[in-house]
């Protein structure tokens, strides 16, 4: 390993590994600063870095697991022409999970029945942990899959997760900030998640759907809502004159 720290090759592979972990981890911090938003704000950090630490433990646990791994794509059952493996499973369970989850959100925000987070008791920061853990690593699966692919070096592949995961923790900080100033941003992030869920299912029933037809979708979407965000300043500073 000390020999591998002199291989330009290897320092390659950790900066296209950490940087494919931090762009398909995107979804995964919206997830985050939305979830976490249902506690008290003196909760949710401690929240994010719990969940984000057993996130990291499932990621290393699954790199080590390389043969494993490989085998998701397995078929377990057969339906017909369709051949369902773990890889689709794992995919459409997480898919549905955003899809309810997503869909939960915006109808307490649209009938106004937003739970007070003040009175978020210890089972919901319990489930809050659980969540942002499994799905941290339903969202991770396909770039873990991709990183077995790309290097040979395990303790690459951690290092890179690693340094995603801390940087999704930071990150989650600023994003739900920034959803909490703005809730027509969270609505947005929650069609988004919406989005992303419709794209695992899509994914596990063999029909997957082109991320850059997803990044593109969130990149011109996000846009707009920056415009507006910026109309709405001017217009509210103009107001004050």
């Amino acid at each position: 390993m000390i020999a591998d720290l002199y291989n330009p090759s290897i320092w390659l592979s950790l900066l296209i590994l950490t940087s494919l972990e931090i762009v398909l981890g995107i979804d995964n911090i919206i997830f985050l600063a939305i979830v976490s938003a249902r506690l008290p704000k003196s909760k949710q950090a401690l929240a994010r870095k719990i969940g984000l630490a057993i996130a990291l433990i499932g990621r290393i646990i699954f790199l080590s697991s390389v043969v494993w791994i490989m085998k998701l794509g397995d078929t377990v059952a057969r339906f017909g022409d369709f051949d369902l493996s773990w890889r689709d499973i794992i995919f459409l369970g997480g898919g549905a999970f955003l899809l309810y989850k997503a869909t939960g959100e915006i109808h307490q925000v649209v009938e106004g029945k937003d739970e007070q987070k003040g009175n978020a008791k210890h089972g919901v920061f319990g489930r809050v942990i659980l969540q942002i853990g499994a799905l941290d690593v339903v969202f991770a699966l396909d770039s873990m899959i991709t990183a077995v692919g790309l290097s040979q070096q395990l303790w690459v592949m951690i290092a890179a997760n690693a340094i995603a995961i801390f940087i999704m923790l930071f990150a989650a900080d600023a994003v739900g900030r920034f959803i909490a100033r703005y809730p027509t941003v969270r609505m947005l992030a929650l069609t988004f998640l919406m989005m992303v869920g419709f794209a695992l299912c899509a994914d596990g029933l063999h029909n997957p759907i082109p991320k850059n037809y997803i990044y593109a979708a969130i990149g011109f979407s996000s846009a707009t809502e920056f415009l507006n965000i910026l109309t709405r300043r001017k217009a509210e500073k103009r107001s004050r004159k």
